[in-house]
């Protein structure tokens, strides 16, 4: 019983004498001018542990030259020895620095460029937008005199629109309709933007080519192909705007 009584006076005395020796210590952590969630702050005399709230905020048991520890994985140990004015001034702001990133290894490989493809697709680009800009551009805005601005390569106009979508058979029967032709290679658009025909003029205009020689000619030679072809109907649009003008 007297034993007993001992234990529990002690137990009393030590807390008596931890609260006498001890103060609650308050604080905020910080890291370039934000505030630090979940941060250990842990008094190494004493080995009680807390952590920051939402607000940074912290509030640990401590005394004068207790060393306080303040631990977060992603920013560098601290650690401050307290004096008396840190207890009495009761608000201490401690900033921590982040931990610079780990950058991961990188393995650098020898990569085989064909630059002379780079060039070429560089230049295929550039072509395009030209095209683009052409085809988009009359002389004399709002007056369509069945030219295009700046003398178009229409050539390039055809690889650089189509490439090699529009081919016409090799072996061509020699009875069929130069128009059938060039219906079944080009579509509406093309007649209506590239040629600047309006979409009721087509088939007569396909009329007004079937009737020319040199348009059999086009179907019968074994050398022509759509760019031939495209390049043909390009100047006979020309003739069929300047018929019709004249009419």
């Amino acid at each position: 019983m007297k034993s007993k009584l001992f234990l529990l006076l002690f137990a009393c005395l030590s807390q008596f004498t931890f609260a006498q020796t001890h103060k609650l210590l308050r604080g905020k952590v910080m890291s370039d001018h934000f505030v630090l969630e979940n941060v250990d702050v842990i008094n190494k005399n004493t080995e009680m542990v807390t952590k920051t709230n939402e607000k940074g905020e912290f509030i640990l048991a401590a005394s004068v030259n207790d060393s306080i520890l303040f631990y977060d994985k992603d920013y560098h140990l601290k650690g401050i020895k307290l004096s008396l004015e840190d207890l009495e001034a009761n608000n201490m702001i401690v900033t921590i620095d982040q931990k610079p990133e780990e950058l991961k290894e990188i393995v650098i490989r020898k990569v085989s460029v064909d630059w002379e493809f780079d060039k070429k697709w560089e230049q295929l680009k550039r072509d395009e937008v030209a095209v683009y800009r052409q085809s988009n551009q009359l002389k004399n805005p709002g007056v369509n005199d069945g030219t295009i601005t700046n003398g178009m390569d229409f050539v390039k106009i055809g690889k650089l629109l189509f490439g090699d979508k529009l081919k016409r058979k090799k072996n061509a029967v020699a009875n069929v309709e130069f128009k059938n032709v060039a219906a079944n290679n080009f579509d509406e658009k093309f007649f209506t933007e590239t040629l600047q025909l309006k979409k009721e003029e087509i088939d007569a205009f396909l009329t007004f080519c079937d009737f020319d020689p040199e348009s059999k000619k086009i179907l019968e030679d074994k050398n022509s192909n759509s760019l031939v072809l495209m390049d043909y109907l390009y100047q006979k649009s020309l003739e069929y705007k300047k018929a019709n003008t004249i009419e």
